[in-house]
């Protein structure tokens, strides 16, 4: 039998359970996984609370992971060929950030395409702590806005996980970061990871502070993943034509907008965008995660794995996640 850790009813963490399931043998299109660490995201509580519609409860959670190939079905090598695809095989250190949902687990069965082969230079935890967040940081900064040698950005909860990664990767574009934190302690970790001038929101008004630092210009583009606290001083500090690009809501949804809102603000765009969109197609998420490999490969930007919980203790690191106590990412091991 295989552990997971399921979602028994919607709510805290305290509805998470660390049961045994099931797995099977791998069906037309599938390869099984075992699981060698398996990344921890935010959007893993939206499906706990129920804020994302999950699948029927008792549901097992997870978008992400890193583990070694068990089992294919076996029409896997036939499709690949048809797709012009590279196999994956039995044997193949492997990693994913998708759906179905299933990744708090020991073991597991989902597409073979969903599948990216690891490079000899990602090491298994890296790999589950960058699959999700950074094929987001890729296609934030190189699809939903290209950023450039040049520009000025701002970048909400700078010192997390999506957070330090778009640092690091921002300012290896050439862009200038400004990012805000909660803390002194999470400043420093944001200055080291890429983010020129840390704003401690707490302290200081965010939006007047961007203004100053933009010469009352403002930034072309806002990544705002904490939702209702910032999303209307987002749209303040955005220039003429700028966008806003809201891609989560750890502190809420955001409050309704109307449309003319946009047009009085200088003609701003809004876009609420998802990695399983930008990843829908298997060579579009090849090309992500190859990119993310390289730049994490190449040193210009590195990943730092704040903690570390065992699988059945995954309450306890949801529950410092939603407290704002985690600093860079976190890691769940089997």
């Amino acid at each position: 039998m295989t552990r997971a850790i399921r979602v028994r009813a919607l709510g805290g963490p305290e509805v998470l359970s660390f049961d045994e399931v099931t797995v099977g043998e791998p069906g037309p299109g599938e390869a099984r996984v075992r699981h060698t660490a398996i990344g921890l995201n935010f959007i893993d509580v939206y499906f706990r609370t129920g804020l994302y519609p999950g699948p029927e409860l008792p549901f097992v959670l997870g978008l992400e992971a890193a583990g070694v190939v068990e089992a294919v079905g076996a029409d896997v090598a036939e499709i690949a060929a048809i797709a012009a695809i590279a196999e994956i095989a039995i044997g193949d250190r492997v990693a994913y950030a998708c759906r179905p949902l299933g990744a708090y687990a020991e073991a597991r069965i989902l597409p073979a395409d969903r599948l990216v082969r690891l490079p000899d230079g990602i090491d298994d935890e890296t790999a589950a702590a960058i699959m999700l967040k950074g094929m987001t940081a890729q296609y934030l900064l190189r699809r939903t806005y290209r950023v450039e040698a040049g520009v000025t950005i701002l970048v909400h909860a700078a010192a997390g996980g999506v957070g330090t990664l778009l640092c690091q990767w921002a300012k290896h574009l050439g862009a200038t970061v400004i990012g805000t934190v909660g803390s002194e302690e999470k400043a420093e970790l944001a200055r080291a990871y890429g983010c020129d001038h840390p704003i401690l929101y707490r302290e200081e008004d965010f939006v007047r502070r961007t203004r100053e630092l933009t010469d009352g210009a403002g930034v072309p583009v806002v990544y705002d993943s904490v939702g209702a606290a910032t999303f209307t001083g987002s749209l303040d500090c955005l220039a003429p034509l700028g966008t806003m690009v809201a891609f989560g809501q750890s502190s809420g949804a955001p409050p309704p907008l109307e449309l003319g809102e946009l047009a009085r603000r200088g003609s701003l765009f809004l876009t609420r965008p998802s990695l399983l969109d930008y990843t829908r197609e298997r060579v579009d998420l090849v090309a992500s995660a190859e990119e993310v490999f390289a730049v994490v490969g190449s040193g210009a930007v590195r990943t730092r794995i704040g903690a570390r919980w065992p699988l059945d203790e995954a309450a306890g690191a949801q529950a410092a996640l939603e407290g704002r106590l985690t600093q860079g990412a976190t890691v769940l091991l089997p």
